[in-house]
């Protein structure tokens, strides 16, 4: 079947084809974890324990964050 762009619906798109080509190595999932970062964390934030609120407003941080030479 063909569409109105003369592309065949029956062909993957390039990045479906990367993907169904090879599964990845647990060493090279690893290095791409590395460079890449995880693409999703492994707990969402509400199953994560809340960090503790800063005692510092947000002006008083914006403040510190100035350079010296913005006096």
């Amino acid at each position: 079947m063909t569409s109105d762009h003369g592309i065949s619906d029956e062909q993957p798109r390039p990045a479906e084809r990367r993907a169904g080509s090879r599964r990845l190595t647990p060493a090279e999932r690893a290095r791409l974890a590395a460079v890449f970062g995880d693409e999703l964390p492994s707990t969402t934030k509400d199953e994560r324990t809340p960090e503790p609120a800063d005692d510092r407003s947000a002006d008083e941080w914006l403040r510190s964050q100035v350079p010296p030479h913005h006096g």
